[in-house]
């Protein structure tokens, strides 16, 4: 497979497959609801399936799993933006849900354009492309997100909702990695930005959001023990997601306390 396939196979199809899978039907009381975009499908670890991707190595699955809530709804998709979740993930969800969990706004922002973009170009390229995003992130996606957060909590609203941050994708220490530093550097001073954002309008609507930063620090692309994928050849979206370590160590952790 060629570099231009693996880097086209980045921008993840946003057509939504609303699979519900149910889970072990061991009633606890909680009906759970996991919506959002490729870092809550499972993107990047093994196991994901379907047009969605979901897998079941997911932190939302992994959280199932462990809780046997009474039913769980995996609505999340690979490639999902802010008008997916409005125009079909929430009217897909229950109106009853108790727990509800998302990431979303990445795809918005450009995500992956923009690693695209720093692949393949110059740190001076890579971070103007990095600046358009972030101007996207303060002039236009705190709208998107504050009407993606009403629409949850008007179709779900005795839930509680949990909002996950995104990971710094790159340790900046190594010096050897498949991006420079000015480009890792770059890269993640825009997820800072973006999970800013998230955080604000999250805690604005009076939901939860649930850091994951913490978790992955010391752990991005180029560390000792990456709890992300670097460029990763098959299968091509894999680059640039959590791995298993990170939606079991990062992700789960930050959900487990948030629920």
């Amino acid at each position: 497979m060629s570099r231009a396939t693996v880097l086209a196979c980045l921008v993840s199809s946003s057509v939504l497959a609303l699979t519900v899978a149910a889970s072990p039907a061991q009633a606890a009381g909680v009906d759970y609801v996991a919506l959002g975009d490729s870092y809550s499908s499972g993107v990047g670890a093994p196991g994901q399936s379907g047009t969605c991707l979901r897998g079941n190595n997911s932190y939302a699955a992994q959280w199932a799993a462990k809780n046997s809530p009474t039913t769980f709804q995996f609505l999340a998709c690979s490639g999902a933006v802010t008008d997916d979740v409005l125009n079909t993930q929430v009217p897909a969800m229950a109106s009853g849900a108790d727990l509800v969990s998302i990431t979303i706004g990445g795809n918005d922002a450009g995500f992956a354009p923009t690693v695209i973009t720093c692949l393949t170009s110059s740190d001076s390229a890579c971070t103007a492309k990095v600046n358009q995003g972030k101007a996207y992130v303060a002039n236009t996606l705190g709208g998107k997100l504050d009407a993606t957060y009403a629409a949850i909590k008007n179709k779900a609203p005795g839930a509680k909702v949990v909002v996950l941050s995104y990971p710094n994708i790159f340790d900046t220490s190594a010096l050897l990695c498949e991006m420079s530093l000015t480009k890792r550097k770059a890269l993640n001073s825009g997820a800072q930005v973006l999970d800013d954002m998230i955080k604000a309008r999250a805690t604005a609507a009076g939901l939860t959001f649930a850091d994951v930063r913490s978790n992955f620090s010391g752990h991005g692309v180029c560390s000792s023990r990456p709890y992300l994928n670097g460029l990763t050849i098959v299968p091509p979206q894999n680059s640039y997601h959590p791995n298993s370590n990170g939606y079991t160590y990062g992700y789960l952790p930050a959900l487990t306390s948030a629920a």
